[in-house]
């Protein structure tokens, strides 16, 4: 299992939400397309590797029994620690594009936040953030 940089880890939470129901919206895939594109810690990244890097994601996750703990891991050890809370905020962004989360994703963002040990209080206001940003009337 090869070392993640910070980008390949940002784009591994983004991917571990997306894929916790077992499928991944075009809308969840527009949303990490349009943060690779907007976000500024993406700013070095080149964006013809995202849907390889997608897939290097989902190689992990379908390997034998632990894949989930797999990508955790990697995405963990990509991040210093200064990120772990953007890596949160672009994983809530996928999980509230499509007006809710729901109970597997929600999940995953627990797996996620206990992983990267981020504060509750950051990781409910960073949440809050993203659902008054997908708000509908």
């Amino acid at each position: 299992m090869a070392a993640t940089d910070h980008y390949s880890a940002l784009i591994y939470a983004m991917v571990l939400v997306s894929a916790a129901d077992g499928k991944m919206t075009d809308a969840e895939l527009m949303a990490i397309g349009d943060i690779v594109r907007k976000f500024p810690i993406f700013r070095g990244f080149d964006q013809e590797n995202l849907i390889a890097v997608a897939q290097q994601c989902t190689r992990v996750l379908n390997t034998n029994g632990n894949g989930l703990q797999a990508v955790l891991k990697l995405i963990h050890e990509g991040l210093p620690e200064r990120l772990r809370e953007t890596a949160y905020a672009c994983a809530v962004e996928v999980a509230a594009v499509d007006d809710r989360i729901n109970r597997e994703e929600a999940r995953v963002l627990e797996l996620i936040r206990d992983e990267l040990r981020i504060d509750r209080l950051a990781s409910a206001a960073i949440e809050h953030s993203a659902q008054v940003r997908h708000m509908t009337s």
